[in-house]
């Protein structure tokens, strides 16, 4: 029998699965089974878990449909305390930590659990989009969580950084652009340690991919390397492409962290027993929370979402200001960092990805990783592509860190480092959807696109300065142009 699917917005997709199982096409079942309360109005957000198991190599079109799906539910889903939400002695850390004592309520929104479902911040314009200044979150470096319940104190800048919802349109591109541009800076990398090494000599080599440039690195005879030359990215040379400072490799390691800090949903990869020791981590009496299979739905759903994209304005001075104001775009130096275009080799996504981070699932955990082949998706055939045949993923970012921010502005409002990237060093914002997921900034705080291009220092100083000092029908053609980059139609 087909399994039967979990509940989606994607009603066409699930009319297509139905359809494809009828005609009698091949079909690897992705649950465990249903849980035990079965009743339709019990009070459980999880009706099912999805297996890992099946999920190896190539997955045929219905099975990463079906997979998108489950994940889609999860992603919408309003957890309970029967899912596992809330974590009584558990912390919002990375790392599985325990608290000193349990907290009085079950949501914090210093130190969370802040959130019922991830829609509850990810949903404009849609689900899976950003959110406005209300839906804020505040993380620390340092552990914060025995605070709570205090929460006031720990809402202090030496305490907790604020930041904002960023939308996840596009995701998947973004994190396929970082694993081919970490290869390449490895290669760079160990082809200058082996020139040196044979050579016997130093040898400086430029630490340039898809366009973008890192500095450069010495590789030493002895086989050391001299990194003090490496710009926007962390010595190990991995382009970490999520989160506002650039620190988090991939989309499961980021969903694995996030379910933990605003849900209280404990992913077994990181809090089960084969790691903790414990079969309930967090006290709450839920042995299985999230599955690895779980976090593999939510992976696939958020790796194929659309990518954001320019619309033509009906409006014949809207588009002949936008025209106007993509040109400006380029003489304001604004595209130095903010690059329309990165060249894309391949759609086939593997989950776990060959850049695992701690308490994520790795290569090694799985006898074969899963392949999304993001290219089955219809939205992908609608991506320029060049003369080469790679994919122009118009991100509009570099996928690099900058220092963007002058002491006193809006922009450094931030006291402490996250993973060890200073305060006022930020991921290029990738513009695209620009238009659909106004406030802005990393604390949502500035509310039109002239505040936050105003706001720019350090290294876009130059940008911003062009722009201010640029003439009214030139700022304003720039704004009509960075109004066409829509997440939607």
């Amino acid at each position: 029998m087909p399994v039967p699917l979990i509940k989606s917005a994607i009603h066409p997709s699930k009319r297509k699965i139905r359809a494809l199982l009828t005609t009698g096409a091949m079909f690897v079942a992705l649950v465990t089974g249903t849980l035990a309360q079965e009743k339709p109005w019990a009070e459980r957000a999880i009706k099912a878990h999805t297996k890992q198991d099946n999920l190896r190599g190539e997955l045929p079109a219905i099975v990463l449909e079906e997979l998108r799906l489950r994940g889609e539910a999860l992603f919408t889903a309003k957890f309970t305390r029967a899912d596992g939400a809330g974590r009584p002695l558990a912390t919002q850390e990375s790392e599985p930590a325990k608290r000193s004592k349990a907290p009085r309520e079950l949501f914090d929104r210093a130190s969370g659990p802040d959130a019922n479902s991830c829609s509850g911040c990810h949903n404009q314009p849609a689900t899976g989009g950003a959110g406005e200044f209300v839906t804020n979150i505040f993380i620390s470096e340092a552990n914060a969580a025995d605070l709570a319940p205090i929460p006031v104190p720990s809402l202090a800048p030496s305490l907790v950084n604020e930041r904002g919802t960023t939308h996840i349109f596009g995701a998947g591109l973004i994190e396929l652009l970082s694993r081919e541009m970490t290869a390449k800076l490895h290669a760079i990398r160990d082809n200058a340690i082996a020139r040196a090494r044979g050579e016997n000599r130093s040898i400086r080599a430029a630490l340039d991919t898809k366009g973008v440039s890192f500095g450069e690195l010495i590789a030493l005879p002895s086989g050391e390397l001299d990194v003090s030359g490496v710009e926007g990215i962390s010595h190990d040379l991995i382009v970490k492409p999520f989160g506002q400072k650039g620190v988090f490799v991939s989309l499961r390691e980021f969903t694995v962290n996030v379910l933990n800090h605003h849900h209280g949903m404990q992913a077994q990869e990181r809090f089960g027993f084969e790691q903790t020791g414990e079969l309930d981590f967090d006290g709450d009496g839920v042995t299985t929370e999230m599955t690895k299979g779980d976090v593999s739905a939510l992976v696939a759903w958020q790796a194929g979402l659309p990518a954001p994209h320019i619309q033509e304005p009906d409006d014949d001075e809207w588009r002949q200001a936008a025209a106007q104001g993509r040109l400006v775009f380029e003489q304001f130096d604004c595209g130095t960092c903010h690059i329309s275009k990165l060249p894309l080799e391949s759609l086939k996504f593997a989950d776990p990805g060959p850049y695992g981070a701690k308490g994520t699932l790795s290569n090694s955990d799985v006898a074969e990783p899963a392949i999304y082949d993001l290219g089955l998706i219809d939205w992908v055939a609608k991506l320029e592509r060049n003369a080469e045949g790679q994919v122009l993923v118009p991100l509009f970012g570099d996928l690099k860190r900058h220092n963007i921010a002058d002491e006193g502005e809006p922009l450094a409002n931030e006291q402490l480092a996250q993973r060890g990237v200073q305060p006022g060093i930020f991921m290029t914002a990738e513009l695209w959807g620009m238009s659909d997921t106004a406030p802005y900034g990393h604390r949502n705080d500035l509310v039109t696109i002239n505040e936050i291009i105003s706001a720019h220092g350090g290294e876009a100083r130059n940008a911003r300065d062009n722009y201010l000092n640029a003439s009214q029908t030139d700022r304003s053609a720039l704004i009509a142009f960075l109004k066409t980059l829509k997440i939607s139609p």
